[in-house]
């Protein structure tokens, strides 16, 4: 998932009837055994299992026919599970949530059908429980549970959404949503096959994983389609849609020498839409064949449905067969934003990784989360770079490690591998650390052994688990196998796996036994204001890349181990400049006495746009302990802002901002930095201008975007808001009624509007809130969305605020527009008090998925004690009913007390 179908009896289709493509891969790797356990069962009194179910009871297949009327309120379904029971019991634990259940008939092994109770155990996790009304023996038995249940407002589970006055019906399972959907075993390690057929009224589409293999009339007005057989799946992989779908059929996936046949490829979209997903549907089969290359296995289902979703809580979703995606990352065409159509082929690199890690390899519980989104985001990156250089996701990977950093330097930082105890833990799981963190910690271990090496651990891996689960242990041993490496390898892997936090190097150029070194001493990074203790280390593959005379360069590497090292630098003089961490490939942080960092900062020109970031991170991570000043943080944007690439010319404006925001609190301290930030980036954005130009690069177009919201919006700059105003009332001015969205660069539309939002007042914000009411483009949905959240009058943010909570708004579009005036400090307390006067719509709304999401929402850029003060006074009460905000809490009240801590020492 980016931060991402029912059926009718047990009969199972002879291999005949699967395409020889499955069969094929199914050759390619023996279906694991599903984990058992051995519990005893327990009678009345057990406690609910509001963690992992016991395995005493354990899915073998289940059966889902469900009756979907996108247009009501309802749906009806009936499911039917043959369940292994190890252990004689009277009950059996499993989930289902806001179903109403008519009736449950067990059947067991021999003998007669029995009808069986059914109780949702625990409202809040969905834990339900069947009891047979007597004790059966281990055997085989099929429940069939006959139920109906809403069709959720909330994107959860089988959900409804209402688009451009049609209704459909999709779903969204991932983590633990299928158990509003369907009865079942909603867990990870209970991989198996389903069934599925949807009866819907007849001029819909029905459409899930696997392909339709039947449709026959179901009495007047409806329909009844039947899919192929899944292979072994989770739960939450389980996907199914119903309503008015445009279907575009393009030519199959061509064969490759992983996959003998042609594979069929579709796009699904919403009424009127299917035209515009062609480019993205021209972009998949590259990846599939780039995929198919790295992991030797072919792609291992029967069909390919990329679906772009009108309203959606994730990104995206890797649903086997079926992948979704919010709208605007498929719909494309030639205005939509070059960051849009960029990060349309980065998501759908992404969830198409994860039908080998994710869906053909499944951890096995949620503390491996990350052997599906550490995994995904590292291979997007491989395969962007591989199919699209010019996207510079080797600097993305890097930039999101660093993001990760800031989190993973909090006392209350997650593990990768975090032990998950509840629901909460699950769904605060998708963070940062798991995906950010988890690719950077891949990457460097590949670095450090190979990436042949690393792609032979990974292709066995993936062959010995396929249509499997797999756990932690399984993946480094696979990669220690492949590279030679022990016990010592396998240890340094798992110290970033098993504990927070992130390495800081205290590195130092000296002399021993005549020979340059470089001298390492390790401990976890904590910023100025911390509780935390540095005492930690980890086995670290550290590389460093160092002068030897004036143009020659060395780098030099080691598996730090120890608490301190050091490094022979080969061929260096005594007064040699090194940059400790060589490609940017480590995940840690450094620090070098001020004058050897001072002699790297004169040799910066040295290093490539990997290291240049790093070193970028290192003045970041140095002003965050208290070792660097405002005055360096501007030298080092000074050196960095002449960089053809945009990241690294960019790659301090967020620290710029925040001491534009909390450091400079007199007109003189402004004018300062306005100075320096136009000396450093203006005439770059004056050469740009605020049009597209034929054939620019990537990078010149993303620098634009990114200066002229600098200069815009924070700078407030009265040449930039001067040009970006005029596009904006161009838009505005129209014609016949309408926007005319031609009118604007489409990469500044978003700025250009916010401006005149700005400067126009409330006749252009009433323009923009009466077409959100109608307009249906998602790209020009979000620039617009983005111009109200920019709004500074208190009354009409107000009015912004409440038309969020509005259904003109959807529901995975409202937490971006209240985020958007976290930028302005002018609105910090306004948002406070409209937040929690308003927080039962918000949550009402927004479902419990977003519990750890909540506090941050109305922290709004807090940077005092009293913030985190009153942000604790106010959710610790109600902890119990939100899902994951415990976690939520703890690390936004963490950051406010941090970010005061550093403004304070700043201040002196």
């Amino acid at each position: 998932m980016t931060v991402m179908d029912e059926y009718g009896g047990l009969r199972r289709l002879p291999l005949s009837e699967l395409s020889m493509r499955r069969f094929a891969c199914l050759l390619v790797s023996s279906l694991l055994a599903l984990c058992c356990g051995t519990a005893l069962a327990q009678s009345s009194g057990e406690p609910v299992p509001n963690g992992r179910l016991p395995t005493w009871a354990v899915p073998e297949r289940y059966s889902l026919a469900l009756k979907i009327d996108p247009e009501q309120t309802q749906f009806s379904g009936r499911t039917t599970i043959r369940v292994q029971l190890k252990q004689a019991s009277d009950h059996l634990w499993l989930h289902g949530k806001e179903l109403q259940v008519s009736k449950v008939t067990v059947k067991p092994d021999k003998g007669k059908a029995l009808t069986a109770g059914y109780v949702e155990a625990d409202a809040q996790t969905g834990v339900a429980r069947l009891d047979f009304g007597r004790t059966l023996k281990p055997q085989t038995l099929t429940v069939e549970i006959a139920y109906s249940a809403p069709l959720n407002q909330q994107l959860q589970g089988l959900y409804q959404v209402k688009y451009q006055g049609k209704a459909y019906a999709m779903t969204q399972m991932e983590p633990i949503s299928a158990r509003y959907a369907f009865p079942g075993f909603d867990e990870p390690a209970f991989k198996t096959p389903f069934n599925l057929s949807l009866t819907v009224p007849s001029h819909d589409q029905a459409l899930a994983n696997t392909i339709a293999i039947s449709t026959k009339p179901a009495g007047k007005g409806w329909k009844t389609v039947t899919f192929a057989p899944t292979v072994p799946l989770p739960t939450y992989l389980v996907a199914y849609a119903a309503g008015p779908w445009d279907v575009v059929d393009v030519a199959p996936m061509p064969a490759t020498p992983q996959r003998p046949n042609a594979t069929p490829l579709r796009g699904i979209a919403a009424k009127g839409q299917g035209p515009r997903i062609t480019p993205a549907l021209d972009q998949t089969p590259a990846i599939i064949a780039a995929l198919e290359d790295y992991y030797a296995f072919c792609y291992p289902f029967d069909k390919l449905d990329l679906v772009a979703a009108p309203d959606f809580s994730a990104g995206a979703m890797e649903n086997p067969g079926f992948v979704t995606f919010r709208d605007w990352l498929l719909l494309l065409d030639k205005d939509s934003p070059a960051e849009n159509v960029q990060r349309s082929f980065n998501v759908n690199a992404h969830e198409l990784a994860h039908q080998w890690t994710g869906d053909a390899v499944t951890m096995e519980w949620w503390d491996d989360l990350w052997l599906n989104e550490a995994f995904a985001t590292w291979m997007q990156q491989k395969i962007t770079m591989q199919l699209h250089p010019e996207y510079n996701a080797n600097l993305d990977r890097i930039s999101g490690a660093q993001h990760a950093m800031e989190n993973d330097s909090l006392v209350s930082a997650r593990k990768i591998r975090q032990p998950i105890t509840g629901n909460g833990d699950i769904e605060t799981a998708f963070d940062g650390i798991t995906y950010q963190k988890g690719a950077a910690v891949l990457a460097m271990f590949e670095a450090f052994v190979g990436e042949d090496v690393f792609r032979e651990g990974m292709r066995a891996y993936i062959a010995k688990h396929t249509f499997g689960n797999a756990t932690a242990d399984d993946l480094v041993d696979a990669i220690a196998e492949a590279a030679g490496k022990g016990n010592d390898f396998k240890a340094a892997f798992r110290s970033f796996l098993n504990q927070p936090g992130v390495p800081y190097l205290q590195t130092e150029v000296a002399r021993e036994g005549g020979k340059t070194v470089v001298k390492l001493q390790q401990q976890r990074y904590l910023p100025l204001g911390s509780t935390g203790s540095t005492a930690q280390q980890w086995g670290v593959p550290v590389c460093v890349k160092y002068g030897k005379g004036e143009k020659q360069v060395g780098t030099a590497c080691k598996l730090l181990e120890d608490g301190s090292g050091s490094i022979v630098l080969e061929g260096a003089g005594k007064n040699t400049w090194v940059f400790p961490n060589a490609r940017g490939a480590g995940y840690y942080r450094f620090s070098l006495p001020k004058t050897q960092l001072a002699a790297l900062g004169r040799q910066v020109g040295q290093l490539d746009d990997n290291e240049q970031l790093a070193y970028a991170d290192a003045i970041n991570a140095a002003y965050r302990h208290g070792d660097a000043d405002n005055a360096a943080v501007l030298a080092a944007i000074t050196q960095l802002a002449p960089s053809k690439s945009a990241d690294v010319s960019t790659a301090l404006v967020d620290r710029f901002v925040w001491i534009w925001r909390y450091q400079a609190t007199t007109e003189a301290q402004r004018g300062a930095l306005r100075k320096a930030a136009e000396q450093a980036y203006l005439p770059r954005l004056r050469a740009l201008g605020y049009t597209r130009r034929s054939g620019e690069s990537v990078d010149d177009t993303a620098l634009r975007a990114s200066l002229a919201g600098l200069f815009a919006l924070r700078l407030q700059n009265a040449e930039v808001r001067k040009a970006l105003l005029a596009q904006g009332d161009a838009v505005l001015a129209g014609g016949n009624g309408a926007l005319d969205f031609s009118a604007a660069n489409p990469d500044l539309l978003g700025t250009a509007l916010a401006v005149t939002m700005q400067e126009r007042g409330a006749p252009a914000v009433q323009t923009l809130i009466d077409a959100l009411r109608t307009h249906a483009d998602p790209a020009q949905r979000n620039a617009m969305i983005a111009a109200l959240g920019a709004v500074q009058d208190p009354a009409l943010l107000k009015q912004v605020r409440d038309f969020a909570l509005t259904d003109a708004i959807k529901v995975g579009e409202m937490k971006s527009l209240l985020m958007r005036g976290h930028s302005y400090q002018s609105s910090h307390d306004s948002m406070w008090t409209w937040f929690t006067a308003n927080f039962e719509r918000i949550v009402q709304r927004s479902g419990s998925f977003d519990g750890g999401g909540l506090p941050a929402l109305g922290a709004s850029g807090g940077c005092s004690v009293e913030d985190a003060d009153r942000l604790d006074a106010f959710f610790k009460p109600r902890l119990a009913k939100l899902s994951g905000a415990d976690r939520g809490l703890a690390q936004t009240g963490e950051a406010i007390r941090l970010c005061a801590a550093l403004q304070q020492a700043h201040k002196r």
